[in-house]
């Protein structure tokens, strides 16, 4: 598994990670979700080993990954850039890899070169952005390592790119039950992918649970108000709905028709709007993206130009 314990990371005066703890078991398809300079980037190069941290341990089955040959073998990372593999072709690329990865598959690699019709002996630089992305995801699972991280993966790939590249993934992880870490803006993306996620802020973990206990926990009710005797409409605060086993993230209200965004049981929060006798009441779902939003405002950040759906 990868762990990290209380971890720090700096850059100057700059603190990326603020005492991060955080655990990843394996065969886990892993989401990082948070806004820029949440701390994502500099968890994926902490735990590849391209960053060591100030204080705390970045492990990978134990052993402390930085400077350690035997966890790096472990892992492969996608950066978000593919610029750096502009002079290879694909040919040169696979040689350059398969000689710091004891566990290279020339079968996998033709295999998917062939489904992609990649060609090996062009340079990369030449290829389009989607092309690019192919060919390190193509390189990255070929060497079959135990942990695959992928740093803004999906970005900027038209549709038919990104339904190549996700099924690539997904059947590596069917197959051989690889660990992915995958960081992306894209929620829809980590829905699709990824049966965990952790929703970083400022350098620190908010939490870091199953996607489905996410979705279970947090609950929007809309709930109709008959107006008062005298013909006004009641009106209500944030904190006329708070009660204990409810934590309210979001309370709005137009004329007699409210909106409330809470944490807890459900059927707590409904009965909790009893008292004050609502003429109807009903669950309305929410994305993925919306609960991390409402999360995220709690702590005063509004995030709804950074998380996309």
């Amino acid at each position: 598994m990868i762990e990290l314990k209380n971890t720090v990371k700096k850059f100057d005066s700059f603190t990326a990670l603020d005492g991060v703890d955080l655990s990843i078991e394996k065969g886990t398809a892993f989401g990082l979700i948070g806004s820029n300079g949440a701390g994502k980037s500099t968890i994926l190069r902490l735990i590849s080993g391209i960053y060591s941290p100030e204080s705390g341990e970045v492990l990978i089955d134990g052993e402390n990954v930085f400077d350690n040959v035997n966890a790096k073998q472990k892992v492969f990372f996608i950066n978000d850039e593919t610029v750096q593999f502009g002079s290879f072709t694909l040919n040169k690329l696979k040689s350059y890899y398969r000689n710091f990865y004891p566990s290279f598959s020339e079968e996998i690699f033709e295999t998917l070169r062939k489904k992609t019709g990649l060609p090996l002996d062009k340079k990369i630089s030449s290829f389009s952005k989607g092309m690019k992305r192919q060919a390190i995801v193509i390189i990255g699972l070929a060497c079959c390592t135990e942990y695959l991280l992928l740093d803004e993966a999906f970005d900027g790939l038209d549709p038919t790119m990104r339904i190549i590249v996700k099924k690539m993934l997904v059947d590596a992880m069917l197959d051989r039950k690889l660990t992915t870490i995958i960081s992306s803006h894209n929620l829809k993306e980590i829905n699709e992918l990824c049966d965990t996620a952790a929703l970083l802020h400022n350098g620190k973990i908010i939490f870091s649970r199953d996607i489905d206990d996410v979705k279970g926990s947090v609950h929007k009710i809309q709930a109709v108000f008959n107006k008062n005797e005298d013909g006004t409409v009641p009106y209500f605060k944030k904190e006329d709905f708070a009660q204990e086993g409810i934590e309210v993230l979001h309370y709005e209200q137009s004329q007699s028709i409210c909106f409330i965004i809470a944490k807890g049981d459900i059927e707590t929060i409904k009965a909790s709007l009893i008292p004050k006798h609502p003429m109807l009441t009903e669950v309305i779902p929410l994305t993925l993206e919306e609960i991390f939003i409402y999360e995220l405002e709690v702590l005063g950040y509004d995030s709804s130009d950074n998380i996309s759906e």
